[in-house]
């Protein structure tokens, strides 16, 4: 059983992941042939604060 994490920053709806999870889902499908109820998807959402990208964090950009 396959377990896909995303980590995004924070803010995301809960519609929005519920879309991703559905997408996310279907390529797995789509490509593996496995059943989608074998396919976990989870969210990790991200602060800004604690997300850096070169070296600066993303809430000072």
């Amino acid at each position: 059983m396959p377990h896909i994490t995303v980590q995004h920053l924070a803010g995301r709806s809960t519609e929005q992941k519920r879309e991703l999870a559905r997408e996310i889902t279907d390529a797995y499908v789509r490509v593996t042939g496995i059943k989608p109820e074998s396919v976990w998807v989870t969210f990790q959402d991200v602060p800004a604060e604690d997300w850096a990208v070169g070296g600066t964090p993303i809430a000072d950009r």
